[in-house]
């Protein structure tokens, strides 16, 4: 699936990822490819994306890594939205 985050001053990421967590409103929730269409509100915490292939070095700046996994810290929520294997969260 194909992940985008956008805040309201930049693109801050786009790639193929094999899967994301979120924190949601009522808990984190998880997506895989071929996942169901969904909008979501966020909360403050960290995003977990897991993806076969290497990021960008330029987004590696703004990504923390621990294991095979890469997490973003999303300090004010934000909005979640899947469809079509691909993925948008706008970063408040």
């Amino acid at each position: 699936m194909f992940l985008e985050i956008v805040s309201p001053d930049a693109q801050l990421f786009e790639g193929k990822v094999d899967s994301i967590t979120a924190p949601g409103e009522t808990g984190f929730f998880q997506v895989l490819n071929n996942h169901a269409p969904i909008v979501s509100t966020l909360v403050k915490g960290k995003i977990k994306i897991d993806s076969s292939e290497s990021l960008n070095k330029d987004f590696g700046l703004i990504f923390e890594k621990v294991g095979n996994s890469f997490y973003f810290n999303l300090p004010n929520g934000g909005t979640f939205q899947m469809n079509n294997n691909r993925v948008i969260i706008f970063v408040d």
